[in-house]
């Protein structure tokens, strides 16, 4: 049996079944792709870029907290407020430290939520957006701190306030001190609701845990993207609990919307377009 040959990769358009050769600076510059967890298929980032990281098949790609500000307000008019915030191990929980410089060095932020005064389409709001690359979003001390002054400040001077959520729920590492901030940010938004302000909340995957319990179910208009997962506890934890399998597409935001849980879904691209007719139709205009 002749085997000489029998491994060889054709390299050459000449050869049977052979590919186009590729100039070597080519292949060196070609840009990378990165695989779609919906379709599967590879999509080009510049491409998903231009299209505000959605998929051509609808999947919408997670945005950390400054990419979602530089696309959803006007250009130049972010204040950040507390920016100095961070959080401390105050309970010597093992390992937290260590989680909270690693969670600093993935994200370059210093905390889970970031928070300020904006504008978006013309219309002044207060602002804020969890990072899910800061420890999934997680609750604590400081980003219930950092709402609830956000909440206060925009209740001083009469402003909306349009939030973007994304957590896995409350952060186990500071305990009771944790949970305690969903009494503190539902205070603080009943505050800024009892004096006609305006609240929407736009929810994005994942929004669960004591962020759902507290301030992201609490706007006067909840909004949330595609697909979005969106819940107390995840689908596994109910399904162990109650041993039952639980409704195609359960706790999704097409399954939420049809029951009345959420207002609208929105596409990223519609977005900024939404908040600022919510916006301008609060001011009476």
């Amino acid at each position: 049996m002749q085997l000489q040959g029998f491994f060889k990769k054709p390299k050459n358009e000449l050869e049977k079944g052979g590919r186009t050769p590729v100039s070597a600076a080519a292949e060196m510059h070609a840009e990378p792709t990165v695989l779609c967890p919906a379709c599967k298929k590879a999509a080009v980032p510049s491409e998903l870029w231009d299209n505000y990281l959605v998929c051509s098949c609808g999947n919408h790609f997670r945005m950390n907290a400054r990419q979602r500000i530089d696309f959803i307000t006007d250009s130049g008019s972010f204040c950040e407020m507390d920016a100095e915030l961070r959080s401390k191990d105050v309970l010597s929980f093992p390992g937290y430290d260590k989680k909270l410089k690693h969670a600093r060095l993935a994200s370059s932020e210093k905390e889970a939520v970031i928070c300020g005064t904006a504008s978006i389409g013309g219309h002044a709001c207060g602002l804020f957006v969890m990072d899910s690359s800061f420890m999934m979003g997680s609750m604590g001390t400081v980003v219930g701190e950092k709402i609830t002054r956000l909440f206060e400040y925009a209740t001083t001077h009469s402003l909306p306030v349009v939030g973007y959520t994304v957590s896995g729920g409350a952060r186990m590492q500071e305990g009771i001190l944790s949970l305690m901030q969903m009494a503190k940010t539902s205070g603080a938004v009943k505050r800024h609701s009892d004096a006609g302000n305006l609240y929407i909340t736009v929810l994005t995957d994942p929004t669960t845990g004591g962020v759902t319990a507290s301030f992201a179910m609490e706007g006067d208009i909840i909004l949330a993207e595609p697909g979005a997962l969106i819940g107390f506890a995840g689908p596994r934890v109910i399904e162990q609990t109650i041993r039952k399998k639980l409704p195609e597409g359960f706790q999704k935001a097409e399954f939420l919307v049809k029951r009345g849980f959420i207002d609208r879904i929105t596409p990223r691209a519609g977005q900024k377009k939404l908040l600022t007719r919510l916006l301008m139709l609060h001011e009476g205009r």
